[in-house]
């Protein structure tokens, strides 16, 4: 390619060396203009800045830094145009946060590799080439014919129209009403002091109404018969989309005409009632500027054939609106509408004039755009791939996992913040399989090996585990890689890369322990809860079922005064008190529990003397909390008196504790057959329950 052909790229650095190696990287396909400090680089953008693809600034220079370069470029507006990728050794995130608030597009940092620098230039300009055929298409077509900031809307809103079948007179007409009554309500009416800026404003913007339409799917834009309700709500969300496109703009979200768009999109289908939509807005709560448009919008739509239904006449579509047929509307704008009324149809087919000199324009524009569909779906991917990498970046840190996205072409895997940090990296690792750094993480054998089996899934089975050492900081630990192919769509199906993470399997264990112990344990107390003890108690008694057991149930007397008098904070320290005393009263082998409230069971095995272990476990547990006495009431029950079902030995220790606690508390007692009335007195419990009495 020829010089003059070659698209130009600014290197602005005081180093003579790092525009040497910059431009050895660049220049067979670029052409290289240099500047050895910033006051130079400015004054070559003064003067060439229409020639200019890209700038390659440094921080660091004599004369005027990096910063002071991107603030005279956001003064002249060289920024809007030329993407700035910042090349500087000044990594700290200050530096890179106020780069960006500045316009850069890319930061790269010193050292750097030629093959991402090469890369994200072609990347960069590739992307500003195309907005820039984008805009040039429009502009050629139609900026020589009428006024540039009407029309380009016109464009975007008969795109919109476009896809969505209608005539193409929609905006226009909508335009000519709002003006019409906008110009004839602030005659009428102090109540709403619209300069004739507003006014003009207003009806610029009134063309955007329709934007979010863009978004729906053009089936059910174009359907010819009735919505179904749940068609009717996807078409709703067209106002809402609308005025998020508007609000989410790079630039320009506070210029006075694009809140009056975002105002008119949001709340155009309102009513005067507060029967619209999307927030229901009631009375002058709704701007006036979308009042006026929603007007507009339905009477337009109402005598305009549609897929839908045929074109009302102009008096028939006058009396729907006043009889309230399209829902209600602000007093005052019915009352312009009917002093207009008999002129509207003049109005409207007097703008047909601009239509006939502008109409065939506007459409060519239209469906040039269509055919270039692929450039606007580029840039949105772009926004979105964007959007989503951000929402990645911000999970992956919160989420303190070793996430990672590797890519074949070229050969490079980038890190998650957090999972560089952790492993001691840089976040991007180019020619991972050959790096010295990388293998000094893992094992090259283990990185070829996880390498190969990552090559042979497939497009239906792309998702693998690896298990592995990973070197964390210079602790080698088994670590879980988990990792899903990425396979193109062509046909046959390439392996072009893989993203995953590692979790390690040490954390993991210690987690999921954890997990368990709060679903098995009571939070208060640290002992096992009732229904983890049953489990452990049924195992216990399958795997010798001819022991003998003894369970029992036992409760704090007098424990609601402990919490009547000196509170629940209290009460609950007297029950981690008495948790601590069962634990040292019993044996390695015996199970420990909450039931519930104040209540606690014990379950062990004997072989003789039973009732000696009950005493001395019973005897530990009394004493006394700061200013408040233990004393407990226990029922204990035997397998050799009751069977080895353990809802049979619960039932039977709970009968024997209402007998204590009848008998006057504070002693226990063993389950025998002239408790066995009692049984039936008592409501079965349930597991993780407090039993009856």
């Amino acid at each position: 390619m020829s010089a003059e052909h070659k698209q130009k790229i600014l290197i602005i650095d005081d180093s003579e060396l790092n525009r040497a190696i910059l431009a050895d990287m660049l220049d067979d396909e670029y052409e290289i203009i240099e500047a050895e400090n910033g006051l130079q680089g400015v004054g070559i953008l003064q003067q060439r800045s229409a020639e200019i693809s890209l700038v390659l600034l440094d921080i660091v220079m004599p004369e005027m830094d990096g910063f002071g370069v991107l603030e005279v470029m956001s003064e002249n507006h060289w920024i809007e145009d030329i993407p700035v990728i910042m090349i500087s050794a000044e990594s700290g995130s200050s530096h890179i946060e106020r780069a960006y608030e500045l316009g850069v597009t890319d930061f790269i940092s010193r050292p750097f590799d030629a093959l991402i620098v090469h890369r994200r230039v072609v990347n960069t300009i590739m992307l500003y080439a195309k907005q820039k055929r984008l805009v040039g298409m429009v502009a050629d077509q139609i900026y020589e014919t009428e006024q540039r900031s009407s029309l380009l809307i016109d464009i975007l809103s008969h795109i919109v129209e476009f896809r969505n079948g209608e005539s193409g007179l929609h905006v226009l007409n909508v335009r000519t009403l709002t003006e019409l009554m906008l110009n004839h309500l602030v005659q009428k009416t102090d109540r709403y002091p619209l300069s004739p800026s507003d006014i003009s404003m207003i009806c610029t913007a009134s063309a955007l109404h329709d934007i979010g339409k863009i978004s729906i799917d053009e089936k059910i834009l174009n359907k010819p018969g009735r919505f179904t309700p749940e068609e009717f709500e996807i078409m709703k969300t067209h106002s809402m989309i609308g005025a998020e496109m508007l609000e989410n703009l790079p630039i320009h979200q506070d210029a006075p005409l694009v809140k009056v768009a975002y105002d008119i999109c949001r709340w155009h289908h309102e009513r005067w009632d507060g029967r619209g939509y999307p927030d229901g807005l009631k009375g002058d709560e709704i701007p006036i500027s979308a009042q006026i448009v929603a007007l507009a919008d339905v009477y337009d739509a109402l005598t305009s054939k549609r897929c839908y239904k045929d074109s009302f006449s102009h008096e028939k579509a006058v009396q729907m609106i006043l009889d309230g047929q399209c829902g209600a509307f602000n007093p005052l704008l019915i009352e312009c509408l009917q002093e207009l009324a008999p002129d509207l149809p003049a109005h409207l087919n007097g703008s047909n004039t601009f239509v006939q000199r502008n109409r065939r324009e506007m459409r060519n524009v239209a469906r040039e755009i269509h055919r270039h569909e692929e450039l606007t779906a580029s840039e949105r991917t772009l926004q979105l791939l964007e959007h989503e990498r951000m929402k990645y970046s911000f999970f992956a840190d919160m989420s303190k996992e070793i996430q990672f996205e590797y890519t074949v072409s070229p050969p490079m895997v980038t890190l998650s913040h957090w999972g560089a940090e952790h492993l001691g990296l840089d976040e991007i690792i180019m020619d991972p399989l050959h790096q010295p750094d990388a293998q000094g993480i893992i094992d090259p054998a283990d990185l070829h090996g996880f390498a190969d089996i990552l090559r042979t899934t497939s497009p239906d089975l792309p998702v693998i585990k690896y298990d592995c050492k990973l070197n964390y900081k210079g602790n080698w630990r088994w670590t879980q890689i988990v990792a899903r192919a990425i396979w193109s769509s062509d046909e046959p199906p390439r392996y072009t890369g893989a993203i995953g993470k590692a979790i390690d399997i040490h954390d993991s264990r210690m987690k999921l322990a954890s997990l368990e112990r709060q679903a098995s344990h009571d939070a208060l107390t640290g002992l096992l809860n009732h229904a983890y003890a049953k489990k452990r108690i049924l195992e216990r008694i399958k795997s010798r079922p001819n022991a003998l057991y003894a369970l029992a149930i036992f409760d704090l007397d007098h424990f609601k005064s402990a919490n009547d008098t000196y509170g629940h904070s209290f009460g609950d320290q007297v029950l981690v008190h008495l948790a601590e005393k069962l634990r040292q009263s019993i044996r390695g082998g015996d199970i420990a529990a909450r039931a519930g409230g104040d209540e606690f069971l014990i379950f062990l095995e004997y072989k003789d003397e039973v009732e000696a272990v009950i005493s001395r476990i019973f005897q530990s547990l009394g004493g006394q909390f700061e200013q408040f006495p233990l004393s407990v009431s226990m029922g204990v029950a035997l397998t050799e008196t009751v069977s080895s079902e353990y809802d049979d030995l619960f039932h039977a220790a709970d009968a024997a504790l209402y007998t204590v606690k009848r008998g006057g508390r504070g002693h226990y007692r063993f389950y025998d057959d002239a408790m066995r009335e009692t049984l039936s007195v008592i409501s079965p419990i349930e597991d993780g329950e407090t039993p009856q009495k």
